[in-house]
């Protein structure tokens, strides 16, 4: 996001608000297919070589684990793996695209700059997977925003920064050294599902306290198969994002990723 300082007001949660301090840890476009039968792994290498291989020169073989269990007068388990397609790193690492045998994954790791570059190029290299891997049909879509929150200790009460945070019963103690938490809301204007993640997790220093603040927004119904009502549909998504994001946080917060 850019690098403008914003000024908090009771107006901040409905604004579209770019913060020079921004949370985001990995932000991915995601687009599972079905594809062809004939479509193997060589055709996947293919997109790589399409999408200018130069920029993302790293190369890593992605495998799937298939588990097996027997039950009889023998009890017995057993374990294989393939390969589903390949993961591509850009020279900084901090851009990867997946060319799978079930789709096709963007992802930003921090610093994020901005929707429009992340999205252009998720769009480029998908554009690269599309004409080679010939996809049947999009099975599901979707964004992910995954945030670290890190607060400042001592603190008195998550309230004072997340809107939505467990409730612990008046007559439980009420210290907490642990939580996850996961809602899943249903975004019937979207058909789509929203799926928040909340979480402790290590923190960078011990004078802090840091919350995995994880957005998932994905559909697998009444999805596009032209280009440009798929990319409508992201732009919806993202604006939903931004909103639930707003939402979700207090000023406490927005001054400190302002």
């Amino acid at each position: 996001m850019g690098r403008k300082k914003i000024k908090v007001s009771k107006r901040s949660s409905r604004l579209p608000i770019h913060y020079a301090h921004a949370p985001l840890t990995e932000a991915l476009i995601d687009i599972r297919v079905e594809l062809p039968t004939e479509v193997g792994l060589s055709k996947l290498l293919e997109v790589h070589q399409h999408a200018h291989q130069e920029d993302y020169p790293k190369r890593e073989e992605l495998l799937v684990v298939h588990g097996q269990m027997s039950i009889g007068p023998e009890i017995g388990a057993s374990a294989r793996q393939s390969s589903n397609g390949y993961r591509f790193i850009s020279k900084d690492g901090r851009q990867i695209f997946q060319a799978r045998l079930d789709g096709f994954t963007f992802s930003r790791l921090a610093p994020y700059e901005a929707w429009e570059p992340f999205r252009d190029e998720a769009r480029r290299l998908w554009n690269a997977y599309r004409s080679i891997a010939n996809p049947k049909n999009i099975t599901r879509i979707g964004i992910r925003y995954i945030n670290r929150l890190d607060l400042p200790l001592p603190m008195t009460d998550f309230k004072d920064y997340l809107k939505t945070v467990p409730e612990i019963s008046s007559g439980m103690s009420q210290g907490l050294s642990g939580y996850f938490m996961q809602l899943q809301l249903p975004q019937v204007d979207l058909n789509a599902m929203l799926v928040l993640n909340q979480a402790l997790i290590p923190p960078p220093t011990p004078k802090l306290v840091s919350v995995l603040f994880d957005i998932d927004l994905y559909s697998d119904s009444d999805l596009a198969s032209e280009e440009q009502g798929l990319w409508e549909r992201f732009e919806a998504f993202r604006n939903r994002k931004n909103k639930v994001f707003e939402a979700s946080i207090t000023d406490r917060v927005r001054r400190l990723i302002a």
